[in-house]
């Protein structure tokens, strides 16, 4: 082939050959703007007067003069779904893992006293699916707005190669209102007052490495499989939404009963009610005091797993630890019973290492 015609032949490549898009790299920029279009519906549902701009700006705008706090503080926290998440795709359940970070979220800065203003989301995924998208903001959505909290914005990532197909990764910010003379941080806890824990629905949004394993690769359950150990299916008793404490929270620190409070997420109780203690202190909990549910028994029956490896990794029942001075644990237990909260007197507090001894 001479040089004339090579030129030619090459030419002719280059003139067949289509444009390349941000598409042909697996991310479809149009089928995201119509996503992003639904979406906005959902996330205007939790608005309220405080919230100050529309989705899909820069940035979220909330007026802080509505706020009838003579000294307000605001408080923050971020987090995540975890490997709960993987139930989910396997399950196609994607409206509950909202819900979950949302109440995670809702909860941890209820402990310290903080009411929820406005909640921000990331969600990134491979290949965007918009239905699965709208699952996802609808859970966040409802949990909003139950939890009386704006979602505000987001960010919606589209990362074809660094996720697998169908699979996306969840967080979450929160960002609450507390008056400074009511904020909770533990250091009234004092020896002698008194522990009360209130139930979990399940494993919550922690433990999920361990329980899959346990569950679909030793026991070999499938996620539609009906355990008798569990009284349910698999998928189901994973996917049990993480339950949100802040009206309960609310009534019981209103009336002024409270002197700290403890989530229990990761680390169990083991490593999160000693995060209240002041230096000095030390839990005392008895694990006779509440039935633990039968998915936490069959988690440790199938693994052999050792009783403080189990209460290190998992809430084994108990969701939310108030603690309460002695003179006001019949106020607080009569505040529980009237709201209808099952709840357990787990233990005290006494003087030692500040850590959770158990009984």
């Amino acid at each position: 082939m001479n040089v004339r015609a090579a030129h030619d032949a090459i030419t002719a490549v280059k003139t067949e050959a289509r444009p390349a898009t941000y598409a042909d790299a697996g991310v479809d920029i149009s089928e995201g703007e119509r996503t992003k279009h639904r979406i906005k519906m959902l996330a205007r549902k939790t608005f309220n007067k405080g919230v100050l701009s529309e989705i899909g700006g820069f940035g979220g705008l909330f007026g802080l003069d509505l706020l009838k706090y003579p000294d307000p503080v605001l408080v923050s926290s971020a987090d995540g779904v975890g490997t709960k998440l993987k139930v989910a795709f396997e399950l196609g359940i994607h409206h509950t893992v909202g819900c979950d970070l949302v109440n995670h979220c809702v909860n941890d800065i209820a402990v310290q006293g903080a009411t929820p203003l406005f909640f921000l989301d990331y969600l990134a995924s491979g290949k965007l699916a918009g239905g699965v998208l709208e699952k996802v903001v609808e859970g966040l959505s409802e949990a909003c707005k139950a939890n009386g909290c704006a979602l505000i914005g987001g960010e919606t990532a589209q990362m074809p190669g660094f996720y697998a197909e169908g699979e996306y990764d969840l967080a979450g910010f929160i960002v609450g209102v507390v008056n400074r003379d009511s904020i909770i941080t533990g250091d009234k806890i004092e020896a002698g007052d008194v522990l009360i824990g209130l139930p979990s629905n399940g494993l919550h949004t922690n433990g999920y490495s361990l329980a899959r394993k346990l569950l679909f690769e030793i026991a070999k359950y499938g996620p539609d499989q009906y355990v008798n150990e569990l009284k349910d299916k698999t998928g189901v008793a994973l996917m049990r939404a993480h339950r949100s404490y802040l009206a309960i929270v609310k009534k019981l620190t209103q009336a002024g009963v409270v002197s700290g409070l403890a989530h229990i997420t990761g680390g169990g109780i083991t490593d999160n009610l000693p995060r209240i203690l002041p230096k000095g202190l030390c839990a005392q909990v008895d694990l006779s005091t509440w039935e633990v549910p039968p998915i936490f028994q069959h988690l440790q029956h199938l693994g052999s797993v050792a009783q403080e490896e189990m209460l290190r990794t998992f809430n084994m029942g108990i969701g939310m630890i108030v603690v309460v001075p002695a003179e006001q644990a019949k106020k607080a237990k009569a505040i529980l019973n009237r709201a209808n909260e099952r709840h357990f007197l787990i233990g005290r507090i006494s003087r030692g290492e500040r850590r959770v001894a158990y009984a």
